[in-house]
């Protein structure tokens, strides 16, 4: 990210979440008095990383449930808190560092996909695990996978594939769908829009596709004078079909400013404010792009 030229923070304060929309508690114990009181907080706080650890449970910033969205049919999208990547597009930057969620135990997710399972099933839909960065927390989310399967439930997780090393071969057992999100063929230019380098995410695309067995849903978002070079995306497209049978559906996402405000809310620095979304005749290009190596657009 562009060096910050003013005396903005390029962090934020911490912003109450209120009651969240996946469980978890709020309230403090009255009453107990302060004997034994540190005693009890490292007992308490050992225990919540041992529960982190094994996946129990799990940082949460939110659920919701939608259709045709975050992959097919009518899904329970559970958005985890924690992400390495500081894309200057975000529309969610709340949900950038860990401590912003809400401890959530992977079996109260479970209870409301069994909850949601006959509409999934009837609709071709399932869970899908988001962020953030799901595999910022892969304990956890192996845990949710393996539980999703073991109902039957269509299982996906969105990722940016740069913490690709941290998704084992059990864990993509129990995937059915990888949403790809692949934000650059540049180096330099993926650099520039996230922070982050982009060797990870073609190597995890790659593992992924080389198993024939979890189908990818590559997402590349088209922002104006920022990732829309012609040979920017034609690095893209190569690649995707590069990976063969495995990518069925390339979604060609046009940049808005609908995060804008959360950026200004957390105190952070906010780069692409003159940024107008794409024209519709730059969309067509890159979705023509896209298309002219043989592959399913949207």
């Amino acid at each position: 990210m562009t060096a910050l030229t003013d005396a903005r923070p390029t962090g934020a304060p911490v912003v109450p979440l209120g009651v969240p929309l996946v469980g978890g508690a709020h309230g403090r114990v009255s009453g107990a008095g302060t004997e034994g009181l540190a005693a009890d907080d490292e007992r308490a706080r050992s225990e919540r990383i041992a529960a982190v650890r094994s996946g129990e449970i799990g940082s949460v910033h939110s659920w919701e449930l939608v259709t045709a969205v975050d992959g097919p049919g009518t899904r329970m999208t559970t958005f985890l808190a924690g992400c390495p990547l500081r894309c200057l597009y975000c529309h969610n930057p709340d949900t950038m560092e860990m401590r912003r969620g809400t401890d959530v135990a992977a079996d109260e997710i479970l209870r409301r996909v069994a909850r949601y399972r006959g509409v999934m099933k009837a609709t071709g839909g399932g869970l899908t695990i988001s962020g953030g960065e799901p595999l910022m927390q892969p304990a956890f989310v192996r845990r949710l996978l393996r539980g999703a399967k073991a109902m039957g439930v269509h299982t996906a997780i969105d990722t940016s594939g740069f913490l690709g090393a941290a998704c084992t071969d059990e864990m993509l057992d129990n995937l059915d769908l990888v949403l790809l999100d692949v934000k650059s063929g540049d180096p330099d230019t993926y650099r520039r829009v996230t922070g982050r380098a982009l060797q990870p995410t073609l190597d995890f695309g790659r593992r992924v596709a080389d198993r024939g067995d979890t189908e990818i849903w590559v997402r590349f978002v088209l922002v104006p004078d920022l990732t829309d070079d012609e040979a920017n995306v034609e690095l893209v497209a190569e690649y995707v079909a590069s990976l063969g049978a495995a990518v069925t559906r390339v979604e060609v996402l046009p940049f808005h400013q609908m995060g804008r405000d959360k950026w200004d809310d957390l105190g952070m620095r906010y780069e692409l404010g003159d940024t107008e979304p794409p024209s519709v005749e730059l969309v067509e290009r890159v979705r023509g792009q896209f298309r002219a190596h043989g592959l399913t657009v949207f």
